[in-house]
């Protein structure tokens, strides 16, 4: 205890959180590559951080000491949605959408009246305005929130689904820019989405107080240290910009036969050893363009540029396996043109049907 303040395990897990939060963001402001995503996630770290604050000063007993503190603009909570989605849609695209900005206008009347109630208003007068308006402003920027995480989630899924699609016709690594990462964090934007819905209805029931609601800042700051940790560790990534990966329009022509010339050239050439084998590279190997490759492989093969490449590259290994290769599976895995031991396993695994170690078991050497 210090002074009338009281620093119990309620403060101690949310100021744990809340430094964490800011490391992260300053962090995230560094990387000149993905300069606007990560800045957006930096901004969203901080308005979650602030989101904990009145929790974590109230376990404390600020504003019983210092009442004043009512109304201080620290929970903005109608931006963390569309930052979320901004953040996904910077990664993906490599900017804001046009007008962006029109996305936090809700945000923006939120701060301001926080912060003018903040201002102008003084005791007792801040206390009594409280009392009255703090039903009304929950139901408000409660509704607010479940809307938003709802309608942002479901934009952010569809966009992440269509870069995958992209991913998978383009480039034979795509796994490294799959964003399985970003795609559990909308799982868990879902997750906090139902958590919030029904600590807010509660709420407005039969008020919580503090300590009923400590599970729901809880959940906001897991939710945000775990987006900020991936969006840390994924910062640096090349990700290629959707608009690289749209194909333009190309004149009718015979795919089956284009298809079938070109992947026995892929085949013979070993061109599928290459690890960083993409659409364009290809392309320059074939001495055509990206628009003809993809559709060679996507409407006269039947498979995208990723599900043809990696196939090549099990087929290889498996008939190594079966000639009875002593060597390590992984570096036939990487002599076959995979980059990683993950990638190679989920393609071996949807070609073959069993695990690569399986297959040299059934076929080849007793080799593990």
């Amino acid at each position: 205890m210090l002074d009338g303040l009281v620093f119990g395990w309620r403060s101690a897990v949310l100021s744990i959180a809340f430094v964490q939060l800011l490391l992260l963001a300053a962090a995230l402001t560094r990387p000149i590559r993905n300069r606007v995503a990560n800045r957006t996630l930096a901004v969203l770290l901080v308005v979650l951080a602030g989101m904990i604050t009145p929790w974590m000063i109230g376990f404390a007993g600020f504003y019983d000491k210092w009442q004043w503190l009512s109304f201080a603009p620290l929970a903005i909570s109608l931006a963390v949605a569309p930052l979320a989605w901004l953040y996904i849609h910077a990664l993906i695209h490599g900017r804001w959408p046009t007008h962006g900005w029109r996305h936090l206008v809700p945000a923006t009347i939120q701060f301001s009246y926080l912060a003018a109630a903040f201002v102008l208003l003084r005791q007792p007068f801040k206390n009594e305005w409280l009392a009255q308006s703090s039903l009304a402003y929950d139901a408000i920027t409660g509704g607010g929130v479940v809307a938003g995480l709802a309608a942002y989630g479901l934009a952010a899924r569809s966009l992440i689904r269509l870069y995958r699609e992209r991913l998978s016709g383009q480039r034979s690594d795509d796994h490294r820019f799959a964003l399985s990462w970003l795609a559990r964090a909308v799982g868990a934007l879902f997750a906090l989405l139902a958590v919030w819905a029904v600590y807010g209805m509660y709420d407005l029931i039969q008020p919580l107080g503090y300590r009923g609601l400590m599970g729901l800042y809880l959940a906001i700051a897991t939710f945000a240290l775990f987006l900020g940790i991936e969006g840390w560790r994924h910062a640096a990534l090349p990700f290629p910009h959707l608009a690289e990966l749209e194909l333009p329009p190309a004149p009718t022509v015979d795919w089956v036969a284009k298809a079938e010339a070109w992947a026995g050239r892929v085949r013979s050439e070993r061109l599928y050893a290459d690890p960083e084998l993409s659409v364009p590279r290809l392309a320059r190997a074939l001495g055509t363009n990206s628009a003809y490759v993809s559709r060679a492989f996507n409407e006269g093969l039947g498979h995208n540029f990723s599900g043809f490449i990696n196939g090549l590259r099990c087929e290889e290994v498996a008939a190594r396996l079966r000639d009875g290769t002593g060597d390590d599976l992984l570096d036939v895995a990487l002599e076959c043109g995979f980059s990683s031991k993950a990638s190679f396993n989920r393609a071996f695994l949807a070609t073959y049907g069993c695990s690569p170690s399986s297959y040299r078991r059934a076929h080849g050497s007793n080799r593990k």
